[in-house]
């Protein structure tokens, strides 16, 4: 976490060149909001930002080196680093003077503070560019949180707006979201407008103001049903459709919900972890994270059954013209296997 670096700039230690490296935006969000605030000179317009997938790293180097008007420092935000890490370099639109840039690195402006964002999962370490960059800035790195150190930073945030929140909630609150740290912390801001900033953070709040997606409905309702809480299963269903959602809809979601087991399941066997395999499958590594901590998932063969039953249930709810909120009712009221 960005914690000690952030102190640091609070504190006015501003260091010369920073490097936002990860995939968490709020992180970078944050850590600029932080050092412009640490700089009470500088106004928000005069922030120079540059795009380095559109313009060569020379040229954010010599503004940085020309002396800035009417400041003591000049901030510049150099977007997109991609240089330091694997990529084709024939494809690349901008050519970058990397042994400038690595020689600036060794001795940079003393009148501009210089933010590098890498928004990437990794870079490529093998790189002397590379090197020169994580030995030379201030690191920030701007991971996805997950367990303790998510929940950890909830308790962070909503301390920051005078409330204080449990483990128990915090967590009941990712449930609710997921683990997106602006999505998080604007449900975190809306509780503390509606609370006045002060007293705990309850599961009623939670219930009464954080809105809950059909995705996120139909995930908790998959896994009632998987568990064989069949009250719980058939409740949640009522809600949905009392909220305006469609059978039709829901039997889509449950069967996307239970492919994705399928996948999950079958790419664990072959040893994938679990960022490898919300990477492989293009979803977000939340919801891999709570599959692979189900106890409770069926087996394969019973998964695929469950699919081929939804996709019965499916061309039944298109082709009748009843009351179709009960034929996937009844789905729900049949006893699970596993």
């Amino acid at each position: 976490m960005a914690n000690a670096q952030w102190k640091k700039i609070e504190a006015g230690q501003l260091a010369p060149v920073y490097l936002l490296t990860g995939v968490e935006q709020h992180i970078f969000d944050s850590t600029i909001k932080r050092i412009v605030k640490a700089m009470p000179d500088i106004e928000e317009a005069s922030i120079i930002r540059y795009d380095l997938d559109e313009t060569p790293v020379e040229i954010v180097l010599e503004e940085a080196d020309t002396l800035p008007f009417l400041e003591d420092r000049k901030l510049i935000i150099a977007n997109n680093a991609s240089f330091l890490k694997a990529s084709d370099k024939t494809k690349e639109k901008i050519v970058h003077n990397l042994d400038f840039l690595q020689s600036w690195l060794t001795n940079p402006s003393p009148t501009a503070i210089v933010v590098f964002t890498a928004p990437y999962e990794k870079l490529d370490g093998r790189l002397r560019v590379t090197k020169t960059m994580l030995e030379k800035a201030e690191v920030i790195e701007a991971n996805r949180l997950t367990g303790r150190d998510l929940t950890t930073w909830i308790q962070q945030e909503a301390g920051a707006h005078g409330m204080q929140i449990t483990g128990e909630i915090a967590q009941l609150l990712v449930d609710w979201v997921g683990d997106d740290l602006l999505m998080l912390s604007n449900e975190l801001l809306k509780i503390a407008m509606y609370t006045g900033g002060n007293g705990d953070v309850t599961e009623d709040v939670i219930e009464k103001l954080v809105p809950r997606t059909p995705e996120m409905d139909v995930f908790r309702l998959t896994d009632a049903y998987l568990a064989g809480k069949v009250k719980e299963a058939i409740s949640i269903y009522h809600d949905l459709l009392r909220n305006g959602e469609e059978p039709i809809m829901l039997t889509s979601l449950l069967a996307g919900q239970i492919r994705l087991m399928v996948h999950v399941s079958s790419l664990q066997r072959k040893g994938y972890h679990g960022q490898q395999i919300a990477k492989t499958l293009n979803v977000h590594p939340y919801r891999v994270k709570l599959i692979l901590e189900n106890r409770q998932l069926p087996s394969m063969e019973r998964l695929m059954e469950l699919l081929a039953k939804l996709a019965e249930i499916d061309f039944r709810l298109k082709s009748s013209s009843g009351k179709r909120e009960r034929i996937l009712e009844l789905f729900f009221m049949e006893p699970m296997r596993l």
